[in-house]
Formats: structure tokens, C-alpha cells, sequence
């Protein structure tokens, strides 16, 4: 891992461990889990809000001023407007995808909750969503929570990843497979 990757997830973890603490503390976890959601929804659709938080061209104060606004439109929570704002103010709103995912991590870990990435070649349904959660939490032996996402040169099947382990029944996994093993024979 470059150092720079290193030095990123170590800021975020130290904020989202500061948000979760804070949160816990005047029992306001579910609204940064709404918080959470609404700040990944931006995040994926607003190309001017990545803009914000990676480009160097704003200065801090243009960063924090826009991040108050922001969040007071968003009706985020006190506690995560705050980080945000702090964030701005230290040159920090670039680990803010991270910042999203060790949250989301460490309230999972909290709950005694799992979450699966789960790739497939069009969208599941609810029925297939709500069938493969219950399988992979009788194998886990925990809640599974479904980070879905399509990927349309799979072709047809799944990539399921639940922590370390991946499971890939994916027609292109398969032709890739029959494709090494003919230029084996031949």
C-alpha cells in the first residue's frame, strides 16, 4: 500500500472512530447512519460535490462554507456537519469516501452484522436479494447486510464478497476458466 493510501485510511478511521464515539455517546446512531446513506448518495451522483472535496483549487474556507451549506440542505446530523466542517478546515474532505466506509464498518462490527458485496449481471430482485441474505447469514452465522452492484460484462451470474472470501459463478469467470484450459491442450 502506497503511503499515501496509508496515511488516507488512518485519517479516516480516526474520524469515523471520533463520529462513532460521539454518535454513541448522545445516542444518535441512526441518524448518522441516515447520514451516512444521504452523503454516499451525493457522493455517486453529484460530480460538483467530489469536486468540492478533492480539488485543491477551493480554499478552506470556500470548503467549509460549502460544506455547512451543504450539510444544513442535506438536515444532516450536528455531530457529522461538524466533522465535516472540521475536515474542510484541516484540508481533510478527501478521505470522506473512506471516512463512509470505516463508519459504515464499525456500525456493522457493532450490530454483529456483515455486509456482502455482491456483483451480478443485472439487478436482483428483492426475492433474490432477500434469499441470497438469508443464505450467506446461515453460512456467516450473522445479519448479512447487500452491497449490490451490476456489472454487465459478467454475462449472467454472481461475485459475492463477504470478507476475505469470494465466491465467483459468473459466466465470464467460467469462459475465462474453459479459455486457459484449451490453451493448455492446445
Amino acid at each position: 500500500m502506497s503511503e499515501t493510501a496509508s496515511m488516507s485510511t488512518g485519517i479516516a478511521k480516526r474520524y469515523a472512530t471520533a463520529v462513532y464515539e460521539l454518535a454513541q455517546e448522545a445516542k444518535t446512531l441512526p441518524q448518522i447512519e441516515q447520514d451516512i446513506d444521504a452523503l454516499q448518495g451525493a457522493l455517486a451522483d453529484s460530480e460538483d460535490f467530489r469536486d468540492l472535496i478533492n480539488s485543491p483549487i477551493y480554499t478552506r474556507e470556500q470548503q467549509a462554507a460549502s460544506i455547512s451549506a451543504i450539510s444544513r440542505k442535506m438536515g444532516l446530523s450536528q455531530t457529522m456537519a461538524s466533522t465535516l466542517e472540521l475536515m474542510a478546515n484541516k484540508r481533510r474532505l478527501f478521505v470522506l469516501p473512506q471516512l463512509i466506509q470505516n463508519l459504515r464498518e464499525i456500525i456493522a462490527v457493532e450490530k454483529g452484522e456483515v455486509t456482502a458485496d455482491v456483483i451480478s449481471a443485472k439487478a436482483l430482485t428483492k426475492a433474490q436479494s432477500d434469499k441470497l441474505s438469508k443464505s450467506l447469514a446461515a453460512t456467516t452465522g450473522k445479519k448479512v447486510t447487500l452491497n449490490a452492484t451490476v456489472d454487465d460484462t459478467l454475462i449472467g451470474g454472481l461475485i459475492v464478497k463477504v470478507g476475505s472470501k469470494m465466491i465467483d459463478t459468473s459466466i465470464r469467470a467460467k469462459l475465462n476458466s474453459l479459455q486457459n484450459v484449451m490453451k493448455e491442450v492446445g
